[in-house]
């Protein structure tokens, strides 16, 4: 154990270095690529624009030299917003590993550990099974996850913040234009923290590059993007049930929490990815003009990703995981791999809409090395195969509603999938839109649920589950200035989740019976008073389960109540304030790690503990800094705090970080 670990902090010690490096290097290249000037800042009469699919155009229009709104950020929907240098309450939920607002997810205790989900979201588009090992996913980004750009000039972000006890999290991330036409980026996201508790070190990476580019004449368009992906966690079961009471007692002996036992201190688990994709189109007809009546585009996707999961341990853990075929250096690793092609083609008219008919097929190859041997069965080592898709999708503008259709089908192969999407919205005046969706979705249950392979005799299994279906009606009203009220009802069948074997005692898939009805009501409200703000966020949900096998809190909310100002001749902003966030005990899901999943558990209910947080927050020209005193109230509130039963939350610390854009 002592020599994997000095392996391991010498990897990822060089690993910082190359995060240090590759910082300094984007900060030098940018510097380097503004003398060469690509294409200045946009003149004052004449500028290029981001058309909403991300295409350029020549549209003739006064504006300010470097302008923000000039450097473009173009979604994978081609949805085309800007670099936001300012400073909000939204920028400070942001602020966090992930880098988006986690609302409605807990952390474990280490940053870069797994999330718990609070609240739960059925819409579904997908045709095909996930992968499994969702705990290790949350970091993960897939193909929506990455953006493409287009900047007057070169732009630098750099992203810091410390983590718990060693280590730290950096975002690097560069972009420039070499012309007018031709964009790349290159980012590296890189963490390293030892954590609070014994054997919890974290470690990951997320590399990506991407271009953009579109020929003069705006007939080609092509962009693509290469990401690499490493994401490692050390397990050690949580704690025993000694350290369990030692926890909850607030014995003052136990505030250093490395010296509470935990279940193992041999194992770790990884997920590890490499994805190449490409997507470029060619208008057959061109529309030149704002008068144009018809334009025809022919597009063509292609994604190349391969990942694997692996579980290490190096001596058999029975008490936990019960027999093993092996008692030491136990390694489960499973692979896959997908190849994905698309073919569209797209036609817009001004009187009918966007209209496009698509028709794809995807390669699969999920699986182990070896066949397996448990009680006289003989467990299947692969599945492997391809399907093939149709669908279509369509948006129109019509007298003042935004009206879009999206709907797939698998028509052959081994896999029986559909979905249908219908969204309409309608905006009342320039404050409020309505918004109203329907879905549905039937695609079988992720990989591991259908195959599984582990040294644990109990983690052994090969399933024929019937697909997975879901409904959903939405309906969201978005209010600045009175109120942003969603609510969503979702049916369930077939639901597949993971539980305790009442047999085997291991944790093992099971396909739900009964239909589940799952309401969720969201309600999001900010009072201003001068310069003061209360920003709340509350969340009510209802789940109609005989079976209990689908379990979150009734309510959830986040309220902060912060103070913003300039100082110092608008020189610096500040806004500084407290955050407290709460959810009502339930059933909280369990975590197991050798399937990197989290189980449904039903003997303890978890949660009814308040969590507070003081932070302030400034703004200096282009320079972001934070700092976070986090569950200020750990030590004097009970020690009841939990992310999921065995693994608390995190006790009180200060954290700070910040987020520094070059514009050259």
């Amino acid at each position: 154990m002592i020599v994997t670990l000095r392996v391991h902090t010498k990897k990822r010690n060089r690993q910082f270095t190359t995060i240090f490096l590759v910082s300094i290097f984007l900060l030098f290249a940018n510097v380097i690529v503004a003398q060469v000037k690509p294409f200045g800042p946009p003149s004052r009469d004449s500028i290029s624009t981001v058309s909403s699919n991300g295409e350029l155009g020549n549209k003739k229009k006064v504006r300010k030299k470097g302008d923000i709104d000039q450097y473009q950020i173009i979604s994978r929907e081609n949805d085309t917003t800007f670099v936001d240098t300012t400073l909000s309450i939204q920028k400070d939920y942001k602020f966090n590993y992930l880098r988006k607002d986690n609302f409605g997810l807990i952390p474990f205790s280490n940053l870069g550990q797994t999330y718990n989900t609070l609240s739960y979201n059925f819409e579904s588009t997908q045709l095909m099974p996930l992968f499994g090992a969702r705990a290790r996913h949350f970091n993960y980004m897939e193909v929506e996850d990455i953006n493409y750009y287009r900047v007057p000039t070169p732009l630098t972000e750099l992203f810091m913040k410390t983590a718990f006890e060693q280590g730290q999290l950096v975002d690097s991330f560069f972009t420039a234009n070499m012309t007018p036409g031709f964009n790349f980026s290159i980012a590296y996201k890189g963490l390293r923290s030892l954590g609070k508790y014994q054997h919890l070190l974290t470690s990951t990476g997320n590399f990506r590059f991407t271009f953009n580019y579109a020929t003069k004449n705006n007939r080609y368009h092509a962009r693509g993007h290469w990401v690499t992906q490493d994401l490692m966690n050390q397990e050690n079961g949580g704690l025993d049930d000694a350290s369990v009471i030692n926890f909850e007692s607030g014995n003052p002996e136990y505030s250093d929490r490395s010296i509470l036992e935990v279940g193992f201190e041999d194992a770790e688990n990884i997920v590890v990815g490499k994805r190449y994709y490409f997507d470029h189109n060619y208008k057959i007809i061109n529309q030149n003009d704002s008068i144009a009546k018809n334009e025809l585009r022919v597009n063509h996707v292609i994604s190349a990703e391969s990942k694997y999961y692996e579980y290490q341990q190096t001596t058999a853990n029975t008490e936990y995981f019960g027999s093993a075929f092996n008692s030491t250096n136990l390694s489960d690793k499973v692979t896959l791999k997908t190849l994905y092609n698309e073919l569209q083609l797209n036609y817009n008219n001004n009187l009918i809409g966007d209209l496009q008919f698509n028709a794809s097929n995807t390669y699969y190859n999920y699986g182990y090395d070896q066949l397996v041997v448990v009680n006289g069965e003989t467990i299947i080592n692969r599945l492997k195969g391809s399907t093939t898709a149709i669908g279509g999708k369509y948006h129109k503008h019509y007298r003042g509603f935004d009206l879009v259709g999206d709907i797939g089908v698998n028509v052959a192969g081994e896999f029986d999938g559909n979905y249908l999407k219908g969204v309409a919205s309608f905006k009342l005046n320039n404050d409020i839109e309505a918004v109203a969706s329907i879905n549905h979705s039937a695609k079988a249950p992720n990989f591991n649920t259908l195959l599984y392979q582990s040294n644990y005799l109990g983690y052994n299994w090969e399933n024929d589950f019937s697909n997975v279906e879901t409904q959903q009606l939405a309906f969201k009203i978005n209010s600045d200035k009175w109120l942003n009220v969603s609510v969503d009802y979702s049916t369930i069948s077939n639901y597949v989740y993971f539980k305790e074997n009442p047999t085997s005692g291991q944790v093992s898939p099971f396909q739900n019976d009964k239909t589940i009805g799952y309401l969720r009501l969201r309600v999001g409200k900010e009072f201003k008073v001068g310069k003061f703000a209360l920003n709340n966020t509350i969340e009510y949900q209802n789940v109609d389960d005989e079976n209990s096998v689908l379990n979150v809190p009734e309510f959830n909310t986040r309220n902060t109540l912060y103070f913003s100002s300039h100082m110092f001749n608008k020189a610096m902003f500040l806004q500084t304030g407290l955050t407290f966030n709460y959810f009502t005990k339930y059933y909280m899901n369990a975590y197991n790690p050798v399937l990197a999943e989290f189980y449904v558990q039903n003997e303890r209910e978890f949660g009814n503990f308040p969590r507070f947080d003081y932070f302030v927050n400034v703004k200096i020209r282009q320079t972001r800094l934070f700092l976070k005193a986090e569950h200020f109230n750990s030590s004097f509130t009970g020690n009841n705090f939990y992310s999921a039963p065995y693994n608390p939350y995190r006790d009180f610390t200060v954290r700070f970080g910040l987020v520094w854009n070059f514009f050259l």
